[in-house]
């Protein structure tokens, strides 16, 4: 078994329970236990900024499949939730964006997969999530929690729990 951080994030329809149902079906589909799972944070749209606020959250793992498999996988649960990688806009609105940050410490780095993901370190919706779940992971010889301290957070709120007034 392989211990897996996913990033989930979106800006068009109703994204939190988006969340709920892709992680039942992450699970599901690749017949992993969760193992943790993130706040859901509202954050600014990275890349291209003329754009609705995402919201973005990350899990915690732990699958048999391998990396390519469970790529594959991610990217048939996107499509079930309405993105088409193939028309959209580049870091442009997405129903749902499922992206493998890391699986265990695996390197890899080919045009259709790169582990751990290429830009982790640049990301704050990424590292705030992860910081909640997984501070002191080791991630490419760094803590989520000092890679998270060496990037701003501005924009970045987290949202009260669904199950709370």
């Amino acid at each position: 078994m392989a211990d897996v951080l996913i990033a989930l994030g979106g800006n068009v329809g109703d994204v939190r329970a988006t969340f709920r149902k892709a992680i039942s079906n992450i699970c599901g589909m690749t017949q992993a236990a969760l193992l943790a799972r993130s706040s859901d944070y509202t954050t600014p749209p990275w890349g291209n900024e003329a754009q609705a606020t995402f919201i973005n959250a990350c899990i915690e793992i732990d699958t048999s499949l391998d990396p390519h498999a469970l790529l594959f996988t991610l990217h048939k649960i996107e499509k079930k939730f309405g993105r088409d990688r193939a028309a959209e806009q580049h870091w442009g609105p997405r129903t749902l964006d499922l992206d493998l940050i890391a699986y265990d410490d695996v390197k890899i780095d080919k045009p259709e997969l790169t582990l751990p993901h290429a830009r982790l370190f640049e990301r704050a919706f990424v590292l705030v999530p992860l910081a909640e779940i997984v501070p002191d992971r080791i991630i490419a010889g760094r803590s989520v929690r000092d890679a998270l301290a060496a990037v701003s957070t501005a924009g970045i709120l987290r949202l009260p729990d669904l199950d709370q007034p």
